[in-house]
């Protein structure tokens, strides 16, 4: 009798497990919650210039913050913004934490296999950082060498995919201290934030870093949404399509001094 009724309650347990699984994994909220909410919550790391940084007040600003502006202003919500290290950015907006990722997020295959992404809205590449002095001209003269980069990101998984050492940091502005001390080769960074942030370092100590003419990937921007958001990724995606045909997207990065690629 014991075993039969442990026998049956496998069985229910199983059958719990699996009636549930669908409605368990869809963390993501709708379009129509989101705007009975009457918000839109992102989370973002703002050390990423020139898509998020943050300004002498202390508030995230820069090109994906103008982005979800206009999409928050189209749906009727107010945009909320959420601090936090990269690598749990997405993490957090799988678990329903956030409605969105939006952070410099590429989208990869096994990113696709966990959330649910917008269409790209511009093209971006890796850039390769290096002292002014060192012996790395090309992508190819970095073979074997250690590299830096930043938490979760496509640099990391990328280089370390590829057979290259490699040193992680939380911060970008870690994986640039780590190339100017020499505990690095190279520091490997998304295009757009490397010509900002080297801009930014060159400016007080010129020619010190150099961004080679090689990419190291090339690769595309979207937003980053939990399962269970369908419908809402893709009201977004309409208003991402309508900003890219326009040229507003290309506007906005002009804004920041940006070269833009669209996708």
């Amino acid at each position: 009798m014991k075993n039969v009724c442990k026998l049956m309650i496998v069985v229910l347990s199983l059958i719990m497990i699996v009636t549930c699984l669908p409605s368990c994994g869809a963390k993501g909220k709708t379009l129509d919650e989101v705007k009975a909410a009457g918000e839109l919550v992102i989370a973002t790391s703002p050390d990423f210039p020139p898509f998020e940084s943050l300004d002498g007040e202390g508030n995230v600003s820069g090109i994906e913050i103008d982005i979800m502006n206009i999409i928050c202003e189209k749906l009727g919500v107010k945009l909320v913004i959420e601090q936090m290290a990269f690598e749990s950015v997405l993490p957090g907006v799988q678990a329903g934490k956030f409605d969105v990722g939006v952070s410099g997020i590429t989208v990869t295959e096994k990113r696709l296999k966990n959330a649910l992404f917008t269409d790209p809205y511009c093209m971006a590449a890796q850039a390769i950082v290096v002292t002014a002095d060192s012996p790395i001209k090309s992508k190819a003269d970095l073979a074997g060498k250690k590299v830096s980069v930043q938490t979760g990101t496509t640099a990391e998984s990328f280089c370390g995919e590829n057979g290259y050492e490699v040193l992680s940091f939380e911060a970008n502005s870690d994986a640039e201290a780590a190339v100017l001390n020499n505990k690095v080769d190279a520091w490997v960074i998304d295009d757009l934030t490397a010509k900002d942030m080297v801009d930014t370092y060159n400016a007080e100590h010129p020619g010190a870093l150099v961004i080679l003419s090689d990419a190291m990937t090339t690769e595309p921007y979207a937003f980053g949404f939990a399962f269970g958001s369908e419908d809402l990724v893709a009201e977004v995606n309409k208003i991402v399509k309508e900003l890219v045909d326009s040229g507003e997207i290309q506007k906005i990065f002009e804004k920041y001094d940006a070269p833009y690629t669209k996708p």
